[in-house]
């Protein structure tokens, strides 16, 4: 019986010591901070400047009315395309016609006028000649007071038939006028494109602009053979962007759709400079940059909401560290150093948590482009090396040393 007791406490204690040595292996293997980690690799990393924007023609024209009559005629429709010259609709004439017709008639009145006192003048120089060739020939015959007097008449001649001829050019110009004002009431496309606005109907009285009213706004044609998209950068944006920079360009109206296009102009001055803010307004200085769209076959228009991304710089199989991996951390101070003193400011040091053995050590780094999730190291660490890639909140507290273990699971903070 006793044999048999030991047996089983033996059996007893050998359960209990293998428990405990499960229960420290166990807490062997999940001691430690939990994070993410990466292996560093190769990658392709493009930098680019996100802007948002509209989309607008190359060359958009407004055409508004030049006289005021209503629209008798209306021959095209918004959308519709059209080519230069075309006639687009037409106005009421009929007071216009009427201008012209009593200019014409007036002129007319005025060439008979000139025409008589061209007459006049003729007959004046006559009378003068002939009484000049008699008095030649006898002074008693023809005084030299007759010859003044014809003279004078000469004079009054050329004076008259110079008035008519201003006058006749006047009524010239206001036939002209009116011609041009009949004229007005066609309207014809200044250039190709496509009518992208119409703002009146057959029936409806247009209006010529005021220094107080604008007037009517008829339509406007773009040229939609060209589409650019104007989008705002902020200031510390601008320098890193150049003329030619190609663009990744998303329209809210087409979805996950992606266009292309190419920086063509960058503006010279801030949308809105301070000297225009209200005094005590801090807005953002935001500067213009134009982007030309490829050549698509899709229907835009102008006005359209765009959001592009603009690629500043580009790198090929570089080493390239999760953006959220880089951290900042003070400077180790060199105690050895001659001139060494605990008073001493000791800078901020950009770098990355390596992993070895289960423990971090932290490790500077000298950091290059940034991408959309990684950034291009320069130097510091190698292919192969494995880093902290998160979570944020973990990676701000870890220091030298530090245990940790590599989870695929979401970590919480």
């Amino acid at each position: 019986m006793k044999q048999k007791t030991k047996i089983i406490i033996s059996v007893i204690a050998l359960l209990v010591l293998g428990t405990a040595a499960s229960i420290q292996a166990s807490r062997g293997r999940t001691s430690g901070v939990e994070v993410r980690t990466e292996e560093i690799e190769l990658r392709d990393l493009v930098e680019v400047v996100t802007a948002s924007g509209n989309i607008r023609a190359l060359r958009t024209v407004d055409v508004s009315s030049e006289v005021s009559a209503k629209v008798s005629e209306l021959l095209v429709d918004e959308g519709e395309d059209v080519l230069r010259g075309q006639i687009l609709l037409r106005l009421e004439p009929d007071q216009y016609r009427a201008s012209v017709a009593r200019t014409e008639a007036s002129l007319a009145q005025a060439r008979a006028g000139q025409t008589q006192q061209e007459a006049n003048l003729l007959q004046a120089e006559r009378d003068l000649n002939r009484l000049l060739a008699l008095r030649a020939r006898d002074t008693v015959l023809v005084s030299g007071l007759q010859v003044d007097d014809a003279r004078t008449r000469v004079d009054v001649a050329v004076a008259t038939l110079t008035s008519s001829q201003h006058g006749v050019s006047q009524w010239q110009a206001s036939v002209d006028e009116a011609m041009e004002q009949l004229s007005k009431t066609i309207f014809r496309a200044p250039m190709d494109g496509k009518v992208t606005r119409l703002n009146v109907e057959e029936g409806q009285t247009v209006i010529i602009g005021t220094m107080n009213n604008a007037g009517s706004l008829v339509l406007t044609i773009s040229d939609l053979s060209v589409i650019e998209v104007v989008v705002q950068v902020d200031e510390t944006d601008v320098p890193a962007i150049s003329i030619g920079d190609s663009a990744s360009i998303r329209i809210d109206a087409f979805g996950d759709r992606e266009f292309t296009g190419h920086v063509t102009e960058i503006g010279n001055s801030a949308i809105n400079p301070p000297s225009r803010q209200a005094a005590g307004q801090q807005a953002a200085i935001d500067f213009e940059v134009v982007l030309t769209l490829e050549l698509n076959d899709a229907v835009l228009r102008p006005d359209l909401s765009a959001t592009a991304d603009i690629v500043t710089e580009s790198r090929a199989k570089v080493l390239g560290v999760p953006i959220i991996a880089l951290t900042v951390r003070e400077e180790e101070p060199d105690t050895s150093a001659a001139d060494y003193s605990e008073d001493d400011e000791l800078d901020d040091v950009e770098g990355v948590f390596m992993v070895s053995d289960g423990t971090v050590t932290f490790t500077a780094v000298e950091v290059g482009i940034a991408g959309q999730e990684y950034f291009e190291i320069l130097s510091g660490i190698s292919v192969g090396d494995t880093v902290v890639a998160g979570p944020y909140q973990r990676i701000r507290q870890l220091r030298n040393g530090d245990a940790v273990r590599s989870t695929d699971e979401p970590v919480i903070n």
